[in-house]
């Protein structure tokens, strides 16, 4: 389905002529390679939403978030801080970082500040959550990952497998999401 608006688009685009040295891809501006999966979603409740977008969608909102969970986990871990404050940490900086990259597309497309922030977390908000929760409980569960330092395997092993599960268990929640008109469907309207 993304696959074919994009080739409708172009088809459109070299129609009208005048794109030498633009690559058919005048008018796009704001499509930053974190928002390709906003496509051509019908996300207004009544598409079909293919896996591939979800994945997408989700692999947005894990780079938000994974940047805020190792950089909490390595600043608390470097810190000598507790598991709880360190935890607290790389939840605060994965909400924050991974609002933070939805926020940049949207303001991108001409959104005032007040309006792309709103956006941003109905978008993201449930979805950002639900990686937290499954990150999280992989780390606390897993036997001494949340006593292993920065220089042991154990550290980034964890961490790794710990944001794979939660791709993982994301994805389905975003697909239904995004098929309902909500999550990053809504972000759909302000990329045209």
């Amino acid at each position: 389905m993304q696959h074919e608006a994009h080739t409708h688009t172009e088809h459109e685009h070299h129609e009208h002529g005048g794109h030498e040295g633009h690559g058919g891809h005048e008018g796009h501006e704001g499509h930053t390679g974190g928002h390709a999966h906003h496509g051509d979603a019908h996300a207004h409740g009544g598409g079909k939403v293919s896996w591939s977008m979800a994945a997408q969608a989700t692999l947005h909102c894990l780079t938000g978030c994974a940047i805020g969970e190792i950089l909490g986990m390595v600043v608390g871990t470097a810190l000598g801080w507790g598991n709880m404050p360190t935890m607290v940490l790389a939840i605060v900086l994965a909400f924050f970082f991974g609002y933070s990259l939805t926020l940049r597309g949207i303001l991108r497309a001409g959104v005032d500040f007040r309006t792309a922030f709103k956006v941003a977390l109905a978008a993201d908000t449930l979805s950002i959550a639900v990686m937290e929760l499954i990150d999280n409980g992989v780390i606390a569960l897993w036997p001494a990952a949340m006593d292993a330092t920065l220089a042991q395997a154990l550290f980034w092993g964890s961490l790794a497998a710990s944001l794979a599960l939660a791709f993982v268990i994301t994805t389905p929640v975003n697909k239904w999401m995004i098929g309902r008109g909500k999550g990053h469907a809504v972000v759909h309207q302000y990329h045209h």
